[in-house]
This record gives structure tokens, C-alpha cells and sequence, in this order.
């Protein structure tokens, strides 16, 4: 994808009609492309979304030396037959590597494969402190050694003289790229590594999956609790990626917001979890349709209460909670529904500060403190109106995007880079329903 225009004009208030095809999962896809590393053997991988970051994620491959082929439109070929391990000390490695915050998933697997990986603290989303502790703990718990240049702002970790060995890991947080991580590297650390605490979302369930085709033997996929036994070498696979399901989530707030009827193809229902439900919650009509999702246009949706009565609350938890992606997606949608809601994003301590710009365009929204937020909704009776902002990171961006194609009148939103991190060419998607935004 080559680099575009910064800036969306969205003339809003038109209902919109049609099919959308949710695009390949940004962070499955992040994992299973790191994953390629280790294996000197073909992998092919399908359902890839065409975004910023993943296409950062594959130049750093092709930095690396790992042949890289694009077979389709959404189909990669990667061999990482020869590896060139000191391309991580380059300018060129760490000046791209910094800005992706997904570059950290590279770590595991080349500390596996070719005992030694390095990385500069990685960019990415400006959504409050992301730590990445439980990466290298884990990586120490296996016996790598690990070191931190404050100066430089480098990680670096390496495999101890006689190799790493499996344990016991106790993860100290549920972490999805850091139990991506650690499993990546005891796949071929010998012995039995178990690890508790794991994050079990799909995308590591996808994960897993896949490195059991290559030949690593993993047990309890699915659970917080998994045991692997190193095995020496992985072959080669075929792999095809969920689609996203903060991009399906994001779907069905946009056809609340705007009162469209939209039908969303090929979700993977059952892959969900509890996202429907959530939005149902909010008074939106979902009816499922074999794997597709079908949103009538609503005039009016209003949120539940709890059993007594009191103000329902949305909060965001490790899987098989709510997503924490979908939380901006959730508050734009409730300024709109009949009723209100607390917001409690647990996990982000800066994840609501674009409230304001909500605010601006007339939703009733109280920020409670960083964490929460509580939404009055206005049933329509005050649309939002159009205004000029500023897209602070992914999801927030795609939340004031949804806003401002409800809204009456003309936004303007910069920055919008954030957005194409993580939608495909979501303009063109929606325009192709009748949304009307313009890229400049």
C-alpha cells in the first residue's frame, strides 16, 4: 500500500445500503506473519489485510532476507530459508522497526530459531502505557538473557551457552502478543514449557493451530493453560486468517449510528464470542444469517439496564470478555441510543481522551477520569454535527470516522494514517454503499 493523503471529508447524515466483506485480522495477521521465521520451509498465508502496519510487518521480513512473494490480492508466500540476523542492527531495522509497535512479535521467533534477537522500543498506538514486560520475562523464564540500553532505547535478548530450556511460566498479566511471543519461542525450546495465564483470544487459538500443522505440539489451545514440548524443527503450511472482528464490530456500530441496513459477510460467528451480544445490549437488532450479519436500519435503539434497574456498564476484559478495540466503537454508538451507559476502559488509561471531540460535535458524554465515561444518550433527537479533528489512534479514528458519517453536515478528520493502519481502504469500502468521503 503506498502511502495516501492525511485527510477524510465526510459529508454525513446519509443512511447507507449494501454488503461490506470484512477485511483478514490485523492482529492474527501480525502473529502468523512473525511466525514464518521459524521455519526455513514455505508458509502461505491467506486473508491478509492490505494495511500499513502488516505491510510494514512484511518490509521487515524483506529486510531481513525472507523471500516474500504476493500470490493474490490477500494471499502471501514468505520462505525464510536464509536469514540475515545482523540486518537487526542496522539503521534501516531499527528506524522501521520502531514504528510499528507489532515488530515486537519478530522477537520470540528469532530468538527460537537463531538464538538472539534485538529491537528498539516500538511505536504504534498512543493509547496509555503498554508495557512490554511479559514478553521478556517469559523469554528469561526460558533462560534467555535479556538487556535493556536506556540510552539507546534497545532491547536486547540471547539464548544462554547451552541453550533455552522449558519451565513453568506464570504470566504476571493476560497478555495477546506476549502469549503469542513466549509461545513462539518454546515451540522449539527443549523440553515441556507450560504456560498459565495465557491469553486465549482466537488469534492465539489461530496461532497455535498453525504451528501444530508446522509440527510443534501444543496442548489446551483454547484455554489459559497450555503445555508445549519442544520440538527441534517446524515445517512449512497454509494458513488462512479470521476476519477482523473489531473491523466486524465497527460494522455494526456503523449501521446503528447511521440507520442503515447493512449486511456483514463472512464473519465467522462463532468466533465472536461475546461481541454481538454487547452490542445488542445497546438495543441494536442483529439477526445472524448462516456466517453473515444482517443490521436493519434502525430508527431508534435503546440501551438495557441491569436486572434492578441500574445504569448498565460496558467494560472491556481479557478474552472471553469484551474487546478493548471495540470500546471507542461502543461509546460513539451510545450517544445516539435512547438511554445511557458507563464506560469502563480498564486496560488503557488514555483510550477516552477523544472524547472531546465527541463532545464538541453535541453528544452528552462525562469523563469520569481516564478510565470512564459515561454516556447520555440523545435518541437522535440532537444529531451530531460536523466539525474539523484530529484521529489519535486506530480505533478512535474509525469511532470519530462513524462519527462524523452520522453527523449532520461537513467533518473534517487528519491524521487519518491511523485509520489506514488498521482498515483497508475503508473509504472506498464505504463509499461504495453510499457514504461520502473523500480523501485530500
Amino acid at each position: 500500500m503506498s502511502v495516501q493523503a492525511d485527510t477524510f471529508e465526510v459529508i454525513g447524515g446519509n443512511p447507507l445500503k449494501g454488503e461490506l466483506i470484512p477485511q483478514g485480522a490485523k492482529n492474527e495477521a501480525l502473529q502468523i506473519i512473525s511466525a514464518v521465521l521459524l521455519t526455513d520451509e514455505t508458509v502461505t498465508i491467506h486473508n491478509v489485510p492490505d494495511i500499513l502496519d502488516v505491510n510494514k510487518l512484511i518490509d521487515l521480513l524483506r529486510g531481513l532476507g525472507v523471500t516474500v512473494k504476493h500470490l493474490a490480492t490477500e494471499s502471501w508466500e514468505f520462505c525464510a530459508g536464509t536469514v540475515d540476523v545482523n540486518y537487526l542492527r542496522s539503521d534501516a531495522f531499527m528506524r522501521d522497526a520502531q514504528r510499528l509497535r507489532g515488530s515486537v512479535m519478530l522477537i520470540g521467533p528469532l530468538l527460537a530459531r537463531f538464538g538472539r534477537a534485538n529491537l528498539p522500543k516500538p511505536g504504534g498506538d498512543k493509547i496509555g502505557r503498554r508495557r512490554l514486560d511479559t514478553h521478556f520475562l517469559g523469554f528469561q523464564k526460558l533462560g534467555a538473557e535479556f538487556k535493556y540500553d536506556d540510552e539507546k532505547d534497545i532491547y536486547y535478548v540471547e539464548q544462554p551457552a547451552g541453550g533455552m530450556q522449558g519451565t513453568y511460566i506464570h504470566l504476571d498479566e493476560i497478555s495477546v502478543t506476549g502469549t503469542a511471543n513466549v509461545v513462539m519461542a518454546a515451540v522449539l525450546t527443549k523440553g515441556k514449557t507450560t504456560i498459565y495465564n495465557a491469553a486465549c483470544e482466537p488469534y492465539v487459538q489461530q496461532l497455535c493451530r498453525m504451528l501444530v500443522r508446522m509440527g510443534a505440539k501444543i496442548q489446551g489451545v483454547g484455554s489459559n493453560l497450555l503445555v508445549i514440548e519442544g520440538v527441534e524443527h517446524l515445517g512449512g503450511t497454509e494458513h488462512r486468517c479470521l476476519p477482523d472482528m473489531i473491523e466486524i464490530g465497527s460494522f455494526i456500530g456503523l449501521a446503528a449510528m447511521t440507520q442503515s441496513e447493512i449486511t456483514i459477510k463472512n464473519c465467522a460467528v462463532d468466533e465472536l464470542g461475546i461481541i454481538p451480544y454487547t452490542f445488542e445490549r445497546l438495543g441494536i437488532q442483529i439477526d445472524r444469517r448462516g456466517d453473515d450479519l444482517h443490521i436493519p436500519a434502525q430508527e431508534h435503539y435503546e440501551i438495557n439496564t441491569f436486572i434492578d434497574g441500574s445504569i448498565l456498564t460496558i467494560y472491556d476484559a481479557p478474552w472471553p470478555g469484551f474487546t478493548p478495540d471495540l470500546m471507542s466503537i461502543i461509546l460513539v454508538v451510545a450517544t445516539q441510543a435512547r438511554g445511557s451507559v458507563l464506560i469502563h476502559q480498564k486496560m488503557f488509561e488514555s483510550r477516552l481522551f477523544f472524547v472531546d471531540k465527541l463532545i464538541d460535535m453535541g453528544a452528552q458524554i462525562i469523563l469520569c477520569d481516564p478510565h470512564r465515561a459515561t454516556v447520555i444518550g440523545l435518541d437522535r433527537r440532537y444529531p451530531l454535527r460536523g466539525i474539523e479533528m484530529t484521529s489519535p489512534d486506530i480505533r478512535a479514528g474509525q469511532a470519530l470516522l462513524i462519527a462524523a458519517l452520522s453527523a449532520k453536515g461537513k467533518s473534517v478528520i487528519h491524521n487519518v494514517h491511523q485509520i489506514d493502519r488498521g482498515y483497508q481502504k475503508i473509504d472506498e469500502r464505504l463509499n461504495a454503499i453510499g457514504a461520502n468521503i473523500v480523501r485530500g
